[in-house]
């Protein structure tokens, strides 16, 4: 069985914004040498991969997202009318996705890979009604974990299938990151979005719960709360024990998570947690709050905490008192893109068979 998959991406690895460009990229590149899915992948052109057979860049130009999300659209339903199956993400897809369907007919997949109740604390109403939107209207939806699949039960009333993200690895160096900015005691990273989502002003906060003063805290990253973070470092008291380094390259993190004894993520909401894995690839110990990695890791692998500064304090110490070596499967790419076969092959079974 051969068929085409046309898919809708905002960014392309290294040109990345979050876990949905990652998937993207590495679903794109899995699925390139098999011969019985052919993928045709529509983006902005500026996050396009340049003389990549089987992308194709469109300029969305200036204006805000939904502008340019109505530029990719002509082009995502112009390509549909040769495609066996269209597959958008989360609620971008939206217009691109039912105009294809509406023009063409082709059955239209959406994955979830987070909702506006994840990323706000109080979600923008055109992003839900978008979503409300998508759940209705896709043929068929995933979500990247169980965690994510319940909530979009609860909050749109949909059922969708769950297909776990992959794995990513980083392959440190000897670089070593807690010399060169003086870390003199254990040091904890975090690396993401500094946004209401990723909860950093509870590890802050944690920080000056601990029973010890020599530990660091390096953040990394950048966003719309850091000044508001850098103040709250120093009301806590705990400003000289925080170090904020920015945006951190790519080619740099796998060193930063290397030399931490701990990587924390405080996520208010981690549908997957694409850091927690990398950091666990760099040989770190992980400290986090509910995510769906956890649902693909053993039980002892992640400290698992409660999303409260004491829970993550508490959380911190443990994982400051094991020294016992971090051990995992790595669930695979190539896992995921049979996956998704699998999937995509059931869907056009069910289209012959209506």
């Amino acid at each position: 069985m051969s068929y085409t998959v046309l898919m809708l991406g905002w960014g392309f690895p290294p040109n990345v914004t979050g876990g949905l460009d990652t998937a993207v990229g590495e679903l794109f590149d899995r699925f390139a040498p098999r011969q019985t899915v052919d993928v045709e992948l529509v983006l902005p052109a500026e996050y396009a991969p340049p003389d990549r057979e089987g992308t194709q860049g469109v300029e969305t130009g200036d204006g805000d997202i939904v502008t340019r999300i109505g530029r990719l659209s002509n082009t995502f339903v112009e390509r549909a009318a040769d495609a066996d199956l269209i597959h958008t993400h989360d609620w971008f897809g939206y217009n691109p996705g039912s105009r294809a369907q509406s023009e063409h007919g082709v059955p239209w997949v959406t994955t979830f890979h987070s909702l506006s109740s994840d990323r706000n604390a109080d979600p923008p109403d055109r992003e839900v009604q978008t979503e409300q939107r998508v759940a209705n209207r896709s043929d068929h939806l995933i979500s990247v974990s169980e965690y994510t699949a319940g909530k979009v039960r609860e909050e749109y009333d949909a059922d969708s299938t769950v297909i776990h993200n992959g794995f990513p690895s980083v392959e440190p160096t000897d670089r070593d990151v807690a010399a060169e900015l003086g870390v003199d005691g254990p040091m904890l990273f975090f690396v993401g979005r500094h946004t209401d989502q990723k909860g950093i002003e509870y590890l802050i906060h944690a920080l000056s719960q601990l029973r010890r003063d020599d530990v660091t805290l390096v953040i990394g990253g950048t966003g719309h709360l850091t000044a508001q973070l850098e103040k709250f470092a120093e009301l806590a008291g705990v400003a000289d024990q925080t170090e904020f380094v920015g945006f951190v390259p790519e080619a740099e993190l796998a060193d930063y998570y290397a030399s931490a004894d701990l990587f924390v993520s405080p996520s208010r909401s981690e549908p997957f947690g694409i850091t927690i894995v990398e950091a666990l690839s760099a040989g770190t110990r992980v400290v986090t709050t509910e995510c769906g990695a956890a649902e693909v890791l053993p039980e002892d692998c992640l400290i698992q905490v409660d999303h409260d500064s004491d829970a993550i304090a508490t959380g911190i110490e443990r994982g400051l008192a094991r020294d016992d070596p971090v051990e995992y499967d790595a669930r695979s790419w190539d896992a995921v893109a049979d996956d998704h076969e699998e999937f995509y092959e059931s869907v056009l079974a069910d289209e012959d068979g209506s």
